[in-house]
């Protein structure tokens, strides 16, 4: 069996974010999306035998249905801990990076909180499932994480180390930036008056750019605290390849449906994950602009 060592990043006496909400002890009704709701909603529905279709060509980004769920009695372990310490970390890393970004530019950067549940949680958004992934609400500008989604992703895709989970938690606190610098809710009032193949075009525009922004701050992040070893990167980067609408289409149904990418193809996503991680700034990630085959 082959045995995948992974890079840690350098993160030893950093401070942790005061921003965090552990509602890990308590769940509620079930739906929502994010960066994650086609990680483990596709893979899971198709590693455990049931019909990946149903989440693959639907909107990741968008509300994916409701229902109820048991909520089990929470008891952290070891690896429960350590992996809070390590996202309470890179929040904080977040937080630093933003503020003075937003201060170079003469704004105020308002971070956003990071919310902690374990199975089920209700959001400002709706409802959403540890099924569903991270996901950030911009109604009530959270960022929510249940934390078994990291174990999910080096046991059901392959892809982990710090940095590819480090990616995660940036990606989400980049549609954070977006909303702080009124890109999100612009796009999303575009996105309600087209056609969905349309509004999907915008979605992974949006994606795109929260990849890119990701990059931005694991630039100034490592420039700041010199925290990336030799092959971060490239964890991250294989990370951004294993969530890409096309490969994720093709590993789970044989063949990818263009028109219904929301969120970038492979190649799409590793490439404006490493352009943010080379240019460090925020003028950088314009999206919006290029024609849509450039992307």
């Amino acid at each position: 069996m082959q045995v995948i060592i992974y890079s840690v990043m350098k993160l030893s006496g950093r401070r942790q974010s005061s921003n965090i909400e552990d509602r890990r002890r308590s769940g509620g009704k079930v739906a929502a999306g994010g960066i994650g709701a086609v990680i483990v909603a596709a893979l899971i529905a198709w590693i455990s035998g049931g019909n990946p279709l149903e989440v693959v060509m639907g909107n990741a980004g968008q509300l994916l249905g409701g229902g109820t769920s048991q909520q089990q009695a929470y008891v952290p372990d070891s690896q429960d801990e350590e992996l809070e310490q390590f996202v309470s970390t890179i929040l904080a890393g977040t937080e630093d990076v933003w503020t003075e970004e937003f201060q170079r530019r003469g704004l105020t950067y308002e971070p956003p909180k990071l919310v902690l549940f374990n199975g089920s949680v209700q959001s400002g958004c709706g409802g959403a499932t540890a099924q569903t992934g991270p996901f950030y609400c911009s109604a009530d500008e959270s960022v929510y994480i249940d934390l078994s989604f990291l174990k999910e992703m080096r046991q059901t895709i392959g892809a982990g180390g710090d940095f590819a989970f480090a990616y995660v938690i940036a990606h989400e606190v980049g549609h954070h930036v977006q909303n702080q610098l009124g890109i999100l809710g612009k796009a999303h009032e575009q996105m309600s008056r087209l056609s969905e193949s349309e509004a999907n075009k915008i979605s992974v525009r949006l994606e795109l750019q929260a990849d890119y922004l990701a990059g931005v701050w694991a630039h100034n992040d490592n420039k700041r605290f010199n925290s990336l070893e030799e092959g971060d990167l490239e964890e991250a980067l294989d990370a951004a390849m294993k969530i890409g609408d096309d490969y994720l289409q093709k590993r789970a149904q044989g063949y990818a449906v263009p028109e219904s990418f929301n969120h970038g193809t492979s190649d799409q996503r590793s490439r404006w994950l490493r352009k943010g991680v080379t240019d460090g700034t925020i003028e950088g990630g314009d999206t919006f602009t290029p024609a849509y085959s450039s992307l």
